[in-house]
């Protein structure tokens, strides 16, 4: 490529030549002697009246005078100085607006001539007129009349390339704003740009941007290209009238040829200027300005140089010019301040900014640095794992915003992002590969997020850039000219990223429970490309000893990339990948049948009998079609039929389906929402008669694996919305309404209402104690999952389907409108409300209302009746205590038919005083500890809903802590002694990583455990249920309440708790024993302090520990616990121990106030410990790497923004958006402000400062990133602007030193220009959030530390606003 100097050389010649060259055409003498004798002597005027007359004729006397000396052939210099010292002497200030139109006046076109050129030229050289409006009022007249006025073009040309660049003169003229006014008013710029007037900054721009147009559209149209875009009216006139008086009509032939030649060199020449402005280091910054702040007139700016770079004659001919300068200006233009930025920036080597970027990354790729990119990531994953919780928003939703966020934030591309998520779920799913028993999310779970939720993630992130990049080309592409874009670079990078994938053999390795539909995924390939076509009946029937001897066995890859190709990411062309498969086979495996049950054989028209059931329930279906058929059936079949199809949906479809799982989930939801029947005519809700399908479907999702199922895909709002309605009609039907199944199973109405309604519990923070509930001084942060709030979620779905292109809102939106595409709210449910209310004062209050003789009463005697109808026959009932009630209880019967024959809702209100009377019984000694759980078991069999309120009861009743604890001596209550010893053990070895101490289980010496009594009462409840299917649903309602309540009562409540239940069910004892364990962090705040601490040091690898020294995710999440690895119990990694507590913690602002001292104390190990020191002590040399002391400014910049990266990540997770707009708005700035003691150590003091600051800059921008974004899409965007505000409110302020800082001047320089490094190259849409006033101070300011670039990329990201203030900058320091 030529440079732009040589290419003038080659090109032009001066405007002196040229004007000689006019001449040769115009005989016009030009005089070379010239006196001011020939000016009119000014002093014969005196006189006011005199002055006046002079000011009013001054310029018709300049523009005589200047006719004058055009004939008399005066000198030009002679001429504009005599005119500068009497435009002087008459009091005007130069240069001068008038004086520019008057000379242009003249030129254009009666005095057309050399002479009035050379003229106009020295007053441009004197600066008695500015150049930049003597170069916009000729752009409005020569430009269009360039055919018949080649000549005149050309002069213009030339003084377009003399003055155009010379802008930071411009700028510090004394007339700066009102020649740019007049700029403006000539071209029309604001009119034309819509954007403000009154900032001559702005026009700046325009200007330039405007004049490239001109020359664009004017050089397209003399190429006969302009006709190929042009579909509206052009900005400015690009073609010359077509009835044009030349004057030079009545020469010869030659003057004609000698014009049509000059025409073709201004051409050249037009197109050799536009590349200067593009190549010039300022005015192509300038340009990039437009860029951002004008995108639809750039887009047309950038099709025009497109367009001349593609297809120009002139520039294929020419030997000079090169269309890769205007090809190359066209690329990567949208994102170019925060780009150029980071690429200066890695020539000047910021830390902050030149870590992170792709080069760095790649650096890291295979190691556990590399995985440090995407610990948040990991941290997400896991703790979405927590079966304790379920949440209203998508997983997808959450997973996609933070894989944004990573990618911007760690420079990293596509195939880096992808290899990072698949990473990061491979390790959630080899984590727990033989997880613990208990009421806890299984490998189920984790393969669901795996193999389902992130395939969609990716296939929604594939989407999105899909769609983006037609969108960008849709206006260019509407035109012949243009091919479209091909988009596919995303997915390209998604087949590379699962090509190197396969390298990571030791994460690919399948869990037990997966093995065989490894081998089946990888015979499936192995089959297409021997050419042996097969359907879906073989594979169901595989097995790897059909296989080739030599072919391997499958792994994850495998199960990967079928749900991709499930869902068109991939193509089958990935058999053929390297090392995909091993091996060929020849022809169909001997042993697999010609046809067996299963989906191929019911898709042919196999009927639906009982082996076909079972078969189609324990294989998942392998398409769309195939579940479209059996859900056609449970829509359309008969009863029996309705029963099959659901059984068939809730079995490994919805488990192990993972290539179809979302629309599983889609599919039951909507079935749970039956539609009224076209003819329907009962008086009762239509529901009745779904009642066995509806309670097949509840049962079959009421797993805690299903339940989490449907928390990842963000149905749980949409179910909740759908069981309600259930509730609220069979909780209001009468018990003796009954179905009988064919097999003989009979359900009652309130069997269904039991299942529905504990279902419903599971789908908010029911089982949590009260305080949790915001019921006390220190409530949790974060919303809770009320019913009314996640009606409200599933009603914004029914309108965000409409109005974002995001995939993963249309899924949600058509399973609520398919529902109801109407709002719903509580007061639908009458019942349920009232229960509710009901359920929120008994936690707020103890029990009132209880009236004798009203029917509640009478429901309450007759439920202690039924409880207690063995021990209570004859004597003063269990009321009388409590309500003073008189009547008496009949003898103890067996017979059924003494049950209250209630609707479910009446006996509901009713258990609150049910329990009360009994517990108050129990305290008072009137029923045994046996006698109490045994009733209280008899309640809860008959309608097993009612534990819910035992629940409920029970929770507030103990946080009261109005009841004496009772002795848990082995005669009235059982006795935890037998392991309790053994439980204080394994607590110890679960916590031995954290170096937390662990309080002693026998600090009370021989006195026996004690438990508050209604905590002895529910757990005495819970051990009397079988560890059976029937009973596990209502135990995993209540098993979660029960360790909730137990870790909010004084220590040892828990172990003691655990070790009742490890008596009772031995299986769950590693569960129960982690449970205990977590006790120790909710009773001691040093504890939690502890904890965290071992988080940092085991990440950053600085802790003693052989097994964590190297750090990173693995020794911050470890590997599963448990009873079944070798040796016993193992210790519980850190990260897993604050992942399953945190949500407990009550003192949030503890947390970040450790988190930040934390942070601190990481970074000065980090410096002092010599993180740049090989193991002999040695500096370790590296390329561009700056050296304080003992240490290497890079790898040090690695562990620091690790360690932000988990501070970042623990204050996210732990308090969400409030938590982080906290630490923003307050404690940020609170600690810059506060003075912080220097501890002096053997490393460099500056060293420390530095990287603490970059460390907090890191911190503060990823909680940003994780709770608003890096962009706008979210809703929680919104709440960004004035936050971030505050905060960019009080940096400026410190930097106009406004505010005292407290904290090192090292420490504040480096947080100041790492956090604007960050917004500029990572979140360059935040910058557009905050006032441009205190971006031009904040640019101010770091301009003083000698930062113009920084300044520079803050104002060009500022929008129109701060444009102006950019444009000035850029002039100024001549970028």
């Amino acid at each position: 490529m030529a440079k732009p100097k040589a290419l003038f050389l080659k090109l032009s010649f001066s405007l002196s030549s040229f004007l000689y060259f006019f001449n040769s055409f115009h005989p016009v003498f030009f005089p070379q002697h010239f006196t001011t004798s020939n000016w009119p002597n000014k002093s014969v005027q005196s006189g006011s009246k005199m002055a006046v007359s002079v000011q009013n004729n001054l310029w018709d006397r300049v523009t005589e005078l200047t006719k004058v000396a055009q004939q008399k052939g005066v000198d030009p210099l002679l001429w504009a100085i005599q005119l500068s010292s009497n435009l002087n002497s008459a009091g005007v200030v130069l240069p001068s607006v008038e004086l520019a139109n008057l000379l242009v006046s003249h030129i254009c076109w009666d005095n057309n001539e050399p002479v009035s050129w050379k003229f106009l030229e020295k007053a441009l050289i004197l600066n008695i007129v500015p150049p930049i409006l003597v170069l916009a009022l000729l752009t409005t007249r020569v430009i269009s009349r360039r055919q018949f006025q080649p000549v005149a073009y050309r002069l213009y040309l030339e003084l377009l390339r003399r003055h155009a660049f010379k802008l930071k003169s411009h700028i510090h003229g004394l007339k700066y704003k009102e020649v740019m006014a007049s700029v403006d008013a000539v071209l029309c710029l604001s009119e034309t740009f819509n954007l403000p007037a009154n900032d001559p900054g702005t026009l700046v721009v325009e200007f330039i941007f405007s004049i490239v147009w001109q020359l664009l559209d004017a050089t397209l149209a003399d190429e006969g290209l302009l006709e190929l875009i042009m579909e509206e009216k052009s900005k400015w006139p690009a073609k010359s009238p077509e009835m044009e008086l030349d004057g030079h009509n009545g020469y010869d032939d030659k003057w004609t040829e000698q014009r049509e030649r000059l025409r073709n060199v201004n051409i050249e020449l037009t197109i050799e200027i536009i590349g200067k402005f593009l190549e010039d280091t300022v005015t192509s910054r300038i340009l990039h300005l437009a860029c951002r702040n004008m995108p639809s007139n750039w887009a047309d700016l950038i099709q025009r140089l497109q367009l001349l770079g593609e297809n120009s004659s002139v520039l294929r001919n020419s030997k000079s010019l090169d269309s890769e300068i205007f090809l190359q200006f066209t690329a990567d233009t949208w994102t170019i301040f925060s780009q150029e930025f980071k690429q200066n920036s890695k020539q000047k080597f910021h830390p902050i900014r030149a870590f992170g970027s792709p080069a760095a990354s790649a650096s890291l790729c295979h190691r556990t640095r590399y995985s440090a990119l995407w610990l948040p990531l990991d941290l997400v994953l896991e703790d979405a794992m927590d079966g304790y919780q379920v949440e209203a928003t998508s997983a997808i939703e959450k997973i996609t915003s933070l894989v944004k966020t990573l990618k911007a934030v760690n420079g990293t591309s596509w195939h880096d992002t992808f290899l990072g998520l698949w990473i990061a779920s491979l390790r959630l799913v080899q984590r727990e590969r033989d997880p613990i028993e208990g009421p806890v999310p299984r490998i189920d779970t984790r393969l669901c997020l795996l193999l389902c939720i992130t395939v969609l993630v990716i296939a929604d992130l594939i989407e999105e850039e899909e769609i983006a990049t037609i969108d960008e080309t849709e206006y260019v592409a509407s035109h012949h000219w243009k091919e479209k874009k091909t988009p596919g670079k995303c997915r390209n990078e998604l087949i590379s990223s699962l090509q190197i994938l396969g390298e990571y053999q030791s994460l690919l390795t399948p869990p037990q429970d997966v093995i065989s539909a490894c081998n089946q995924a990888a015979a499936k390939a192995m089959m297409f490309i021997s050419g042996i076509s097969v359907n879906n009946a073989y594979f169901e029937c595989i097995n790897m000893k059909d296989m080739p001897m030599n072919s391997s066995a499958g792994n994850m890859r495998h199960l990967i990339v079928e749900a991709c190709i499930a869902r068109n990411l991939l193509d089958t062309s990935a058999y053929y990948w390297r090392g995909y498969v091993n091996g060929c086979i020849s022809q169909m495996p001997q042993s697999i049948p010609p046809q067996a049950p299963g989906w191929s054989a019911f898709m042919k028209g196999a009927l639906l009998n009982h082996i076909m059931i079972n078969v189609l329930t324990s294989t998942p279906a392998s398409s769309l079609a195939e579940l479209e058929k059996i859900f056609e059936i449970a829509v359309k079949g008969s009863d029996e039929e309705k029963i099959s199809a659901a059984t068939i949906l809730c079995g490994a479809s919805l488990i192990r389906g993972w290539n179809i799982q979302e629309h599983t989930v889609h599919y039951i939801t909507r079935l749970l929402s039956p539609p009224v029947p076209t003819d329907y005519s009962g008086c009762e809700s239509h529901l009745i008669g779904y009642a066995p399908m509806l309670n097949v479907l509840i049962v079959g999702i009421a797993s805690i694996d299903c339940v989490q199922i449907f928390s990842l895909h963000g149905l749980v709002p949409q179910l909740a919305c759908s069981l309600m309605p259930i509730c609220e009609v069979f909780g209001s039907c009468v018990p003796n309404l009954n179905w009988t199944l064919s097999t003989g199973e009979e359900i009652s109405a309130h069997a269904v209402f039991s299942n529905a309604f504990t279902l419903l519990l599971k789908l908010w923070r029911f089982n949590h104690p009260p305080l949790d509930h915001g019921v006390g001084d220190a409530p949790t942060v974060g919303s809770q999952l009320t019913p009314e709030y996640l009606l409200l979620v599933r009603n914004s779905h029914l309108v965000s389907g409409n109005v974002h292109k995001d995939r993963n809102k249309m899924r949600l939106s058509a399973v609520a409108s398919s529902s109801s595409p109407q709002p719903i709210f509580v007061d639908s449910f009458p019942k349920l409300k009232v229960w509710y209310r009901q359920h929120q004062a008994c936690i707020a209050s103890t029990l009132s209302g209880h009236v004798h003789g009203n029917p509640v009463h009478q429901t309450v005697d007759g439920l202690l009746n039924m409880m207690f109808r063995r021990i209570n026959g004859g004597s003063q009932p269990l009321t009388s205590v409590t309500s003073g009630s008189s009547s008496s209880s009949g003898a103890g019967n067996e017979d059924p038919s003494l049950r209250p024959k209630l609707p479910a809702w009446d006996i509901m209100e009713a258990v609150p005083f049910v329990i009360d009377a009994a517990l108050t019984a129990c305290a008072h000694g009137k029923l045994s500890p046996r006698e109490l759980a045994t009733g209280l078991k008899d309640l809860a069999d008959f309608l097993p809903a009612s534990l819910a309120t035992i629940v409920s009861y029970f929770s507030a009743e103990v946080t009261r802590g109005l009841w004496k604890p009772v002795y848990m001596n082995g005669t009235d209550w059982p006795s935890p002694a037998e392991n309790l010893s053994n439980v204080e053990e394994q607590i110890k070895k679960i916590l031995a990583a954290t170096g937390v101490d662990v309080p002693s289980l026998a600090a009370g010496g021989s006195s026996p455990a004690t438990l508050p009594l209604p905590l002895a009462a529910f757990v005495s409840l819970t051990i009397t249920y079988k560890i059976d299917r029937a009973s596990q649903r209502f135990l995993n309602l209540a098993g979660p309440a029960l360790e909730s309540l137990a870790a909010g009562c004084p220590w040892p409540c828990m172990p003691i708790v655990a070790s009742l239940w490890t008596q009772k069910a031995k299986r769950w004892s590693d569960f129960l024993v982690f449970s205990a364990s977590r006790t120790v962090f909710l009773q001691n705040c040093d504890a939690v302090v502890q904890l965290l601490k071992s988080c940092f040091t085991a990440t950053l690898g600085l802790t003693a520990n052989p097994l964590s020294s190297n750090g990173g995710v693995g020794a911050l999440l470890g590997h599963g616990f448990g009873s079944h690895f070798c040796g016993g119990i193992s210790p519980v990694a850190p990260g897993i121990l604050f992942l399953r507590v945190y949500r407990s913690i009550r003192d949030v602002a503890l947390l970040v106030e450790e988190i930040l001292s934390l942070l601190m104390d990481s970074v000065r190990e980090i410096a002092c410990n010599g993180a740049g020191k090989d193991k002999s002590g040695k500096l370790k040399t590296t390329n561009n790497a700056k050296r304080y002391g003992q240490i290497s400014l890079s790898s040090a910049m690695t562990q620091v923004k690790l360690a932000a990266s988990l501070g970042a990540s623990l204050v996210w997770l732990s308090g969400g958006l409030v938590l982080v707009q906290s630490v923003i708005k307050e404690t940020l700035p609170s600690w810059f402000i506060s003075v912080h003691r220097s501890e002096q150590e053997k490393c460099s003091e500056g060293i420390v400062s530095m990287l603490g600051g970059y460390a907090l800059a890191y911190f503060a921008v990823l909680c940003g990133a994780f709770a608003w974004g890096t962009d706008s899409s979210s809703s929680a965007s919104k709440r960004r602007p004035k936050i971030l505000g505050v905060h960019m409110e009080f940096l400026a302020s410190a930097l106009d030193g406004k505010i005292s800082l407290g904290c090192d001047w090292a420490t504040w320089r480096a947080y100041v220009t790492g956090f604007v490094s960050l917004m500029v190259g990572c979140t360059p849409s935040w910058v557009l959030d905050v006032d441009v006033e205190v971006l031009k101070r904040l640019s101010s300011g770091l301009r003083q530390w000698n930062e113009e670039e920084l300044a520079l990329a803050l104002l060009g990201l500022g929008g129109v606003g701060a444009i102006g203030a950019a444009a000035e900058l850029i002039i100024e320091s001549e970028f």
